[in-house]
């Protein structure tokens, strides 16, 4: 028993009975859309939370989940985010990020996993806010210098973070321009979670994301993009993942349950692109909305 236990230990070094859920708080894009708060989602392993991306609103909708019973998302306790890439629409909450919860008593620093760039935008940010944070700690609040504290931790592919609930690996993708752009692979006790970040078809993705229980991946509407400008077009299918794509990956993975997040509609129905999806890959499939929980 104790050699089992041993080997178990080597090969998975931690072992957990808690639950594993992803709760999507942010499912939308740069377009303005009001039922959808920008790029986040949440790794919950029992009390404990992991963030991917810090889309505008996270806070709020983070604080809206645990209202609805999910542990680990109150302010205090968002202390450890990934990000994908630096672009604005997955970046603009990250100030959100470092100030409100240590406004609200986070004691802890905020741990910052990201692409190269990552340090210099949170330096930037915490420039801008300086005399807030001074007044704050060193005024009548007397505010934990501790909470309002960042360690960034830049990122190559391979295994970034660990713990004694969860192993996180960053794997390359391809988004456009962007150098660095990142997907990750989330293993706990009970599930494996792969989540893309913005990209195009990516291999390496399908490697990582074979065999997972939930795979996370944006996508756009084909029909909405071609009733677009040509710029819009070319932008488009460059830096993001048709339905066409799409299947070829998931067809590939064969994930247990496809999430769409970051849906590119264009003006189509929602249930359009989901179609558009299905057409291409007849696996389990649902739409990402704000605040939905898979577990």
């Amino acid at each position: 028993m104790k050699q089992v236990l041993f080997i178990l230990l080597f090969l998975f070094p931690f072992i957990s009975t808690a639950q594993t859920k992803l709760v999507l708080l942010g499912t939308g894009t740069p377009f303005a859309d009001p039922e959808r708060s920008g790029p986040s989602l949440a790794i919950v392993v029992g009390n404990h939370s992991y963030l991917v991306d810090a889309g505008p609103g996270l806070v709020r909708r983070a604080a809206a989940a645990y209202n609805k019973g999910q542990q680990g998302l109150q302010a205090d306790q968002l202390h450890t985010l990934f990000l994908t890439h630096l672009h604005s629409d997955h970046t603009a909450g990250l100030s959100d990020l470092i100030f409100t919860p240590a406004v609200l008593d986070r004691n802890t620093p905020l741990r910052v996993f990201g692409p190269k760039g990552t340090k210099k935008m949170v330096q930037h940010t915490q420039k801008a806010f300086k005399e807030d944070m001074e007044i704050r700690i060193h005024g009548l609040e007397f505010g934990n210098a501790l909470g309002y504290q960042v360690q960034v931790h830049e990122i190559t592919p391979g295994l970034i973070y660990q713990d004694s609930l969860i192993r996180v690996k960053a794997f390359r993708v391809k988004h456009g321009a962007w150098k660095e752009a990142f997907g990750f692979r989330f293993e706990t006790a009970d599930k494996i979670i792969v989540v893309s970040g913005d990209c195009t078809y990516s291999e390496e993705l399908i490697e990582q994301a074979k065999g997972a229980d939930i795979l996370v991946h944006e996508v756009y509407s084909s029909i909405g993009l071609n009733k677009r400008e040509q710029r819009w077009k070319n932008y488009h299918s460059t830096f993001h993942t048709s339905p066409e794509q799409l299947g070829l990956i998931a067809n590939i993975a064969q994930p247990k349950l496809l999430v769409l997040t970051h849906q590119l509609f264009f003006g189509t129905p929602p249930d359009q692109l989901l179609k558009e999806v299905q057409n291409a890959y007849q696996g389990k499939v649902v739409q990402g909305n704000d605040l939905d929980v898979f577990d």
